[in-house]
Protein backbone atom coordinates (compact mmCIF):
# COMPACT_ATOMS: atom_id res chain seq x y z
CA UNK A 1 0.00 0.00 0.00
CA UNK A 2 1.26 3.45 -0.87
CA UNK A 3 1.89 5.85 1.97
CA UNK A 4 -0.39 8.78 2.62
CA UNK A 5 0.18 12.50 2.19
CA UNK A 6 -0.48 14.03 5.58
CA UNK A 7 -0.85 17.75 6.30
CA UNK A 8 -0.36 19.04 9.83
CA UNK A 9 -1.70 22.56 10.32
CA UNK A 10 -2.73 24.72 13.25
CA UNK A 11 -1.90 27.75 15.33
CA UNK A 12 1.66 28.49 16.39
CA UNK A 13 3.20 26.55 19.28
CA UNK A 14 0.72 23.67 19.06
CA UNK A 15 3.33 20.98 18.39
CA UNK A 16 3.16 20.72 14.59
CA UNK A 17 6.90 20.13 14.13
CA UNK A 18 7.12 17.62 16.97
CA UNK A 19 4.11 15.71 15.70
CA UNK A 20 5.47 15.69 12.15
CA UNK A 21 8.79 14.21 13.21
CA UNK A 22 7.26 11.78 15.72
CA UNK A 23 4.80 10.38 13.18
CA UNK A 24 7.59 9.90 10.66
CA UNK A 25 9.72 8.10 13.26
CA UNK A 26 6.90 5.70 14.14
CA UNK A 27 6.17 4.94 10.49
CA UNK A 28 9.85 4.27 9.78
CA UNK A 29 10.18 2.03 12.82
CA UNK A 30 7.24 0.01 11.46
CA UNK A 31 9.10 -0.57 8.22
CA UNK A 32 7.73 2.03 5.80
CA UNK A 33 9.51 4.95 4.17
CA UNK A 34 8.48 8.37 5.42
CA UNK A 35 9.58 11.85 4.41
CA UNK A 36 8.90 15.09 6.22
CA UNK A 37 8.37 18.55 4.74
CA UNK A 38 9.69 21.39 6.90
CA UNK A 39 7.97 24.73 7.39
CA UNK A 40 9.26 27.10 4.72
CA UNK A 41 8.24 30.25 6.60
CA UNK A 42 10.40 29.36 9.60
CA UNK A 43 13.46 28.83 7.42
CA UNK A 44 12.69 32.07 5.56
CA UNK A 45 12.50 34.07 8.81
CA UNK A 46 15.70 32.50 10.11
CA UNK A 47 17.51 33.38 6.88
CA UNK A 48 16.16 36.93 6.52
CA UNK A 49 16.02 37.80 10.21
CA UNK A 50 12.51 39.20 9.91
CA UNK A 51 8.94 38.32 9.05
CA UNK A 52 7.82 38.63 5.41
CA UNK A 53 6.09 41.64 3.91
CA UNK A 54 2.71 41.32 2.15
CA UNK A 55 4.18 40.94 -1.34
CA UNK A 56 6.46 38.13 -0.14
CA UNK A 57 3.68 35.92 1.17
CA UNK A 58 2.74 34.31 -2.16
CA UNK A 59 6.31 33.22 -2.86
CA UNK A 60 6.51 31.55 0.55
CA UNK A 61 3.21 29.75 0.00
CA UNK A 62 4.36 28.56 -3.42
CA UNK A 63 7.66 27.34 -1.98
CA UNK A 64 5.77 25.39 0.69
CA UNK A 65 3.66 23.72 -1.99
CA UNK A 66 6.74 22.92 -4.07
CA UNK A 67 8.42 21.30 -1.06
CA UNK A 68 5.63 18.70 -0.95
CA UNK A 69 6.07 17.85 -4.63
CA UNK A 70 9.82 17.48 -4.17
CA UNK A 71 9.25 15.07 -1.29
CA UNK A 72 6.77 13.02 -3.30
CA UNK A 73 9.23 12.79 -6.19
CA UNK A 74 11.79 11.11 -3.92
CA UNK A 75 9.53 8.09 -3.48
CA UNK A 76 5.97 8.06 -4.76
CA UNK A 77 5.06 5.16 -2.45
CA UNK A 78 6.44 6.68 0.76
CA UNK A 79 4.51 8.50 3.44
CA UNK A 80 4.93 12.29 3.26
CA UNK A 81 4.14 14.38 6.33
CA UNK A 82 4.11 18.14 5.91
CA UNK A 83 4.81 20.45 8.85
CA UNK A 84 2.31 23.15 7.81
CA UNK A 85 1.00 23.94 4.32
CA UNK A 86 0.19 27.10 2.31
CA UNK A 87 -3.10 27.41 4.21
CA UNK A 88 -1.14 28.77 7.16
CA UNK A 89 0.49 31.45 5.00
CA UNK A 90 -2.96 32.39 3.75
CA UNK A 91 -4.30 32.63 7.29
CA UNK A 92 -1.43 34.82 8.50
CA UNK A 93 -1.77 37.05 5.43
CA UNK A 94 -5.45 37.40 6.24
CA UNK A 95 -4.80 38.22 9.90
CA UNK A 96 -1.80 40.50 9.52
CA UNK A 97 -2.51 42.27 6.23
CA UNK A 98 -6.27 41.78 5.63
CA UNK A 99 -5.26 39.97 2.46
CA UNK A 100 -7.45 37.00 1.55
CA UNK A 101 -6.04 36.52 -1.94
CA UNK A 102 -3.94 33.46 -1.04
CA UNK A 103 -6.86 31.27 0.01
CA UNK A 104 -7.76 29.91 -3.46
CA UNK A 105 -4.21 28.73 -4.15
CA UNK A 106 -3.74 27.40 -0.62
CA UNK A 107 -7.01 25.49 -0.52
CA UNK A 108 -6.46 24.00 -3.97
CA UNK A 109 -3.11 22.71 -2.74
CA UNK A 110 -4.66 21.38 0.48
CA UNK A 111 -6.77 18.98 -1.55
CA UNK A 112 -3.57 17.17 -2.58
CA UNK A 113 -3.34 15.65 0.90
CA UNK A 114 -5.07 12.45 1.91
CA UNK A 115 -5.54 13.58 5.50
CA UNK A 116 -5.37 16.95 7.25
CA UNK A 117 -4.63 17.03 10.97
CA UNK A 118 -5.28 20.23 12.93
CA UNK A 119 -3.28 20.53 16.15
CA UNK A 120 -5.48 21.48 19.09
CA UNK A 121 -4.94 24.38 21.49
CA UNK A 122 -4.53 22.28 24.62
CA UNK A 123 -0.72 22.57 24.88
CA UNK A 124 0.83 25.28 27.08
CA UNK A 125 1.96 28.17 24.91
CA UNK A 126 5.72 28.76 24.76
CA UNK A 127 7.23 31.70 22.84
CA UNK A 128 9.42 30.93 19.85
CA UNK A 129 11.75 32.96 17.66
CA UNK A 130 9.10 34.05 15.18
CA UNK A 131 7.55 37.39 16.16
CA UNK A 132 4.39 36.60 14.17
CA UNK A 133 2.99 34.52 17.04
CA UNK A 134 1.53 35.22 20.45
CA UNK A 135 -0.76 33.36 22.82
CA UNK A 136 -3.52 35.88 22.11
CA UNK A 137 -3.67 34.96 18.40
CA UNK A 138 -3.86 31.19 18.81
CA UNK A 139 -7.65 31.14 19.01
CA UNK A 140 -8.25 33.41 15.99
CA UNK A 141 -5.71 31.47 13.91
CA UNK A 142 -7.34 28.17 14.84
CA UNK A 143 -10.75 29.57 13.89
CA UNK A 144 -9.56 30.87 10.51
CA UNK A 145 -7.89 27.55 9.68
CA UNK A 146 -11.00 25.54 10.47
CA UNK A 147 -13.32 27.93 8.63
CA UNK A 148 -11.12 27.87 5.52
CA UNK A 149 -11.04 24.08 5.46
CA UNK A 150 -14.76 23.80 6.05
CA UNK A 151 -15.59 26.31 3.30
CA UNK A 152 -13.75 24.13 0.80
CA UNK A 153 -15.22 20.88 2.06
CA UNK A 154 -11.83 19.59 3.23
CA UNK A 155 -12.28 17.02 5.98
CA UNK A 156 -9.92 17.30 8.92
CA UNK A 157 -9.27 15.74 12.32
CA UNK A 158 -8.28 17.74 15.39
CA UNK A 159 -5.50 16.17 17.47
CA UNK A 160 -5.42 16.76 21.23
CA UNK A 161 -3.39 15.29 24.07
CA UNK A 162 -0.06 15.69 25.83
CA UNK A 163 3.11 13.98 24.61
CA UNK A 164 2.57 10.29 23.78
CA UNK A 165 -1.19 10.71 24.01
CA UNK A 166 -1.10 13.37 21.28
CA UNK A 167 1.00 11.12 19.07
CA UNK A 168 -1.29 8.13 19.67
CA UNK A 169 -4.36 10.21 18.86
CA UNK A 170 -2.73 11.27 15.59
CA UNK A 171 -1.87 7.65 14.73
CA UNK A 172 -5.46 6.60 15.39
CA UNK A 173 -6.73 9.49 13.22
CA UNK A 174 -4.58 8.09 10.40
CA UNK A 175 -6.09 4.63 10.86
CA UNK A 176 -2.88 3.28 12.40
CA UNK A 177 -2.36 1.42 15.64
CA UNK A 178 -1.11 3.50 18.55
CA UNK A 179 2.24 2.86 20.18
CA UNK A 180 2.49 0.41 23.04
CA UNK A 181 4.74 1.17 25.98
CA UNK A 182 7.67 -0.88 24.70
CA UNK A 183 7.63 0.82 21.30
CA UNK A 184 7.39 4.23 22.92
CA UNK A 185 10.38 3.52 25.13
CA UNK A 186 12.47 2.30 22.20
CA UNK A 187 11.67 5.43 20.22
CA UNK A 188 12.41 7.72 23.15
CA UNK A 189 15.66 5.90 23.95
CA UNK A 190 16.78 6.43 20.35
CA UNK A 191 15.97 10.12 20.68
CA UNK A 192 17.72 10.29 24.05
CA UNK A 193 20.87 8.99 22.36
CA UNK A 194 20.68 11.89 19.92
CA UNK A 195 20.11 14.42 22.68
CA UNK A 196 23.06 13.13 24.74
CA UNK A 197 25.46 13.37 21.84
CA UNK A 198 25.95 9.64 21.32
CA UNK A 199 24.70 10.12 17.79
CA UNK A 200 24.83 13.15 15.52
CA UNK A 201 22.61 15.96 16.80
CA UNK A 202 19.96 17.00 14.30
CA UNK A 203 17.60 19.56 15.77
CA UNK A 204 14.96 19.09 13.10
CA UNK A 205 14.72 15.40 14.02
CA UNK A 206 14.12 15.97 17.73
CA UNK A 207 10.91 14.34 18.94
CA UNK A 208 11.23 15.30 22.60
CA UNK A 209 8.27 17.64 23.22
CA UNK A 210 10.00 19.14 26.26
CA UNK A 211 13.41 19.62 24.64
CA UNK A 212 12.79 23.03 23.07
CA UNK A 213 10.97 24.23 26.17
CA UNK A 214 13.86 23.15 28.41
CA UNK A 215 16.35 24.93 26.18
CA UNK A 216 14.25 28.08 26.13
CA UNK A 217 13.71 28.18 29.89
CA UNK A 218 17.36 27.33 30.48
CA UNK A 219 18.46 30.31 28.43
CA UNK A 220 16.07 32.54 30.38
CA UNK A 221 17.56 31.32 33.66
CA UNK A 222 21.09 31.99 32.41
CA UNK A 223 20.07 35.48 31.34
CA UNK A 224 18.40 36.26 34.69
CA UNK A 225 21.46 35.13 36.71
CA UNK A 226 23.80 37.21 34.55
CA UNK A 227 21.84 40.45 35.10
Amino acid sequence: MNGLRIAIVGAGRTGKSWLTQSLAEVIRLRGDAAYTVDEVLRAWCDREGRTPEPLEQLGIAQAQAMALEQAVQQDAQAWVISDTTPIMTAVYSHMLFADESLYPMALAHQKHYDITLVTGLDLPWVADALPRDGAHVSGPVDTLVRHALERSGIHYRVVYGQGPQRLNNALLALGLQGEDEQARQLREQAQFAINQGRTTWQCNECSDPECEHKLFTGLLKQRSTSL
